[in-house]
């Protein structure tokens, strides 16, 4: 009779916006839980998409979604939306298997406190994954004053969550010396970046319609994939575009921006300038490679100056795309390493552009893949999932 396996042990993870692959949005934990050895995962996520404001309809046995409320702007609807996440996700997962391990992710900070409540009704390890610094990052987009009450409050709430947490994950290497201010062992933290992964980004003609073949293009394609918000500066990309009317630009996305900024592009008769919609992860990946330039741009907020770890940069690289990249920091360090696009500041975002643009084909496809090829050896979901391994692995034993 032979020896009996060892069952595999089990992790939940909190987070309100994860998506699987078959939709738009974030899709982080599906691509680096599914690449664990010897552990279960249930991803918890909300039942309602905020961008599309629709049911999130989900096939997948690895996803439990939750009833939560909708909101369309930061007032109190969205953080009722957030204690109604919390209130639910606990429901849902009191009639699942004991974890292991809870895995509580930010954006929003009352997800974690679900997390540790959850870790500690089962016993379990609490690893708290910080992808925005809160409550700093509301106050570098101007919707909380630093000194209020609410910001104390939720600064309290942030140390407390730091304190309770076994380990705490951060996507940004920069992060560090914000949290050993904060009081936390360096010993306690895990860089696991935002990541790609290049294999999943061959052109995928025979599943999508080619990039090329959505839009007119004239000259290079240079794409910009991502949220169309305040956060992103989109309108210097805009001005950057009527100064490079040779070439061709695609927004892909949504955010609060988005019809404003086409509005202004078709007042100002920008022919040069598309808006495609969100498009599900598999068919952004299927898709990307067929432009030639990929442009990474963020309006300046000091929350920025303490780190960033940009995925739409990983996918740009993984896509095999040079890069046009306006933050300085860690995306900056990244495309210097990989030798593979420009940094510049958003004043000079124009040179920058032109930079790429007046190269020619063969010297572009050389620097995507030398991205490609940087990506694979340092920054691939691959190599990132294995960082979570051995932190869950040196957690339970």
């Amino acid at each position: 009779m032979g020896a009996s396996r060892t069952p595999p042990r089990r992790v939940v993870v909190l987070n309100h916006y994860a998506k699987p692959l078959s939709h738009a949005g974030g899709t982080r934990h599906v691509e680096l839980f599914s690449r664990l050895r010897d552990w279960d995962w249930l991803i918890v996520s909300a039942a309602w998409d905020h961008f599309s404001h629709t049911e999130l309809a989900v096939d997948d046995a690895h996803f439990v979604t939750v009833p939560v409320t909708d909101y369309t702007g930061n007032d109190h609807r969205r953080v009722l939306s957030w204690l109604t996440y919390c209130r639910n996700a606990l429901r849902a997962v009191r009639r699942q298997p004991r974890p292991d391990v809870v895995y509580a992710s930010s954006p929003h900070i009352l997800a974690p406190v679900a997390g540790w409540l959850l870790a500690r009704r089962h016993r379990a390890r609490f690893v708290l994954e910080i992808r925005d610094l809160w409550p700093e990052a509301m106050v570098s987009t101007g919707y909380l004053r630093r000194g209020s009450l609410t910001y104390r409050l939720l600064r309290m709430l942030e140390l407390w969550l730091y304190r309770r947490a076994d380990r705490i994950v951060i996507v940004a290497r920069g992060w560090r010396d914000y949290f050993a201010a904060a009081g936390v062992p360096a010993e306690k933290l895990e860089w696991v970046s935002n990541s790609a992964e290049p294999e999943d980004f061959a052109l995928r003609p025979d599943l999508y319609r080619p990039l090329r073949q959505r839009i007119a293009v004239q000259g290079k394609l240079l794409v910009f994939a991502g949220s169309h918000g305040p956060i992103n500066g989109l309108d210097r990309l805009l001005d950057a575009a009527a100064q490079v009317p040779e070439h061709t630009f695609v927004f892909i996305g949504d955010g609060l921006d988005k019809p404003r900024l086409m509005s202004r592009a078709a007042a100002e008769g920008l022919g040069n300038v598309h808006f495609l919609d969100r498009v599900p992860k598999r068919e952004l990946q299927g898709i990307l490679g067929d432009a030639d330039i990929g442009i990474h741009v963020l309006a300046h907020s000091p929350v920025y100056d303490l780190g960033a770890s940009p995925n739409k940069l990983y996918d740009y690289l993984a896509a095999g795309l040079p890069v046009v990249n306006n933050c300085p920091g860690e995306p900056e360090d990244v495309l210097r390493a990989a030798d593979a696009g420009v940094t510049v500041d958003t004043a000079h975002l124009v040179a920058g552009l032109r930079a790429l643009t007046d190269l020619d084909e063969a010297k572009l496809v050389a620097m995507g893949q030398r991205g490609r090829r940087y990506i694979q050896d340092h920054r691939s979901r691959t190599v990132m999932a294995e960082r979570l391994q051995r932190l869950f692995d040196g957690i339970v034993r």
